[in-house]
């Protein structure tokens, strides 16, 4: 009876420990409080509040993963008002790890209410609240808190136009009734020399789609002249695809909205009555911008006359950055348990790897690579995100997505539509890319050329020394490229004859 007792009393006991380790764990969590104030924003606030923090970097909120390290922690908050606190600590969403067990020292810190109003990155969003920078010090001490206000708030840019370089917005129906908010569609319209000087004179036009990240800002109040496709002048249209999620791809999705169609049917309309275009229209674009122009031209076949798909993201699903979407586990973890590659130095050297990508991203939520991806080509969730394509915290692939998946692998679709699309498309697709991508993206390239090799199809194919950004300093590589769409002009000028050069 006795050691019944006995045994009674220490599990007791052990009970008892447990809960104060329990509770002294609590009260040592690392806490750091926010505010935004009325001068900031004069409504209630629901939605994303993201901290950031950094050893090095003066502004961390601008980061993005892939960048110098930094840790960021994300809280979902509801009806808050101005001067109303909210709290960071360790329940919040966090990447490397929760707040009271990161590195302890100075960090530069930064928080975003995260209003998603339109921009793709959350720390450069307009209309999002945030602090300027401070310094904290984050010591063994976790009961010191820290209190932050966001006080400011991120501008509206404005495009300023010269005189070769122009912005056009144009109002897209069929996003705004996506969005359920006026929404349009955005670029920077770079005209030539000839256009002043003839003033009758009508133009081909050449569509460039930046890649992940790039804004068609960056061309503001630059003074220059639309560079000729060999001895063509052209009107060059900077587009960037940016979207809440990401890069849209200018792909059709459930995520995203019909970006393609409000491209087709309602920009480049408005494109060339504004305009003086002739018709003729060649799409172009770098990574993501190169799969993009690559989805275009294969998905509206008679709306452009040429595509030059520069290191496009991977264009067949069966080698996505080495991985077999189809027939792989896990996007984490290859058959030996070694870390998958996200990217690399000179196409071999770990830089990143998709463990980390997945999991900073499922913190920041929207607006970076691997959520831009799953926006653009995977289903909508019950609580309107993207699905996944693999579970965050394991990496296990979800065939079930990367089933759905399959309706925006270009090779999967160019192999079983080619007897529709042959007479559309051949002799009228470039794709190039470094034989040293960083992202392996050459190897999916290489792997879409066997497949209309098989097809004998007059696609072009072409590698070069160099990996994702600096095959760009090969001399052939961009005149080569450029040559390859005057080809297509000119081939596009023989079935108008009509029109002037």
């Amino acid at each position: 009876m006795n050691s019944s007792k006995n045994k009674d009393k220490k599990r007791i006991l052990s009970a008892i420990l447990i809960l104060l380790l329990l509770i002294n764990l609590v009260t040592q969590a690392q806490i750091i409080n926010a505010t935004y104030s009325q001068n900031a924003f004069k409504g209630d606030f629901s939605g994303k509040v993201i901290l950031y923090l950094a050893k090095e970097n003066k502004r961390p909120k601008e980061l993005s993963y892939g960048m110098p390290l930094f840790s960021c922690f994300s809280i979902s908050v509801k009806n808050i008002k101005p001067n109303s606190t909210v709290v960071f600590n360790d329940s919040a969403m966090a990447y490397p790890v929760k707040l009271s067990d990161i590195e302890r020292g100075e960090y530069y810190a930064q928080i975003v209410w995260d209003r998603n109003t339109g921009g793709r990155n959350i720390g450069t969003s307009p209309d999002n609240m945030y602090n300027k920078t401070v310094k904290i010090n984050l010591t063994k001490n976790f009961n010191q808190t820290f209190s932050i206000v966001c006080d400011s708030v991120i501008p509206h840019q404005s495009f300023k136009e010269m005189k070769f370089m122009k912005e056009l917005n144009v109002h897209s129906n069929l996003l705004s009734a996506f969005y359920k908010r006026p929404t349009t569609l955005n670029a920077a319209v770079n005209l030539p020399a000839e256009y002043y000087t003839d003033t009758t004179r009508k133009f081909p036009v050449q569509f460039v789609i930046l890649g992940f990240g790039g804004d068609y800002m960056w061309n503001s109040g630059l003074e220059v002249k639309s560079n000729k496709l060999d001895s063509f002048p052209n009107i060059t249209v900077v587009l960037d695809g940016n979207c809440p999620l990401g890069h849209s791809t200018y792909a059709n999705s459930e995520n995203n909205g019909p970006w393609g169609d409000a491209l087709v049917k309602e920009f480049i309309p408005a494109l060339e009555k504004k305009f003086r275009c002739n018709g003729a229209r060649l799409v172009t674009g770098h990574s993501s911008g190169g799969w993009s122009s690559l989805w275009l031209q294969v998905n509206y076949p008679e709306t452009f006359a040429g595509c030059w798909s520069s290191a496009p993201d991977p264009v067949d699903f069966r080698n996505f950055e080495l991985i077999n979407l189809y027939e792989d586990k896990n996007m984490y973890y290859d058959k030996d348990s070694a870390l998958r590659v996200d990217g690399s130095v000179g196409g071999f050297m770990p830089w990143t790897y998709f463990k980390d990508g997945y999991r900073i991203e499922h913190v920041l939520y929207r607006g970076e690579q691997c959520v831009s991806w799953n926006a653009a080509w995977g289903k909508t969730q019950k609580n309107g995100t993207p699905e996944s394509i693999c579970d965050v915290h394991t990496g296990k692939i979800d065939s079930m997505v990367a089933s759905h998946w399959k309706n925006y692998d270009i090779s999967l679709l160019l192999r079983t539509q080619w007897a529709k699309l042959q007479p559309l498309l051949d002799g009228k697709i470039r794709v190039t890319a470094g034989n040293s991508d960083n992202f392996s993206l050459d190897k999916s390239v290489k792997l879409l050329e066997e497949e209309m090799k098989k097809l004998n199809s007059k696609f072009e194919f072409a590698y070069y020394p160099g990996d994702h950004f600096t095959v760009w300093t090969h001399e052939k590589y961009e005149k080569e490229g450029n040559h390859f769409l005057a080809e297509k002009y000119a081939e596009w000028l023989l079935q108008h004859p009509t029109l002037k050069k």
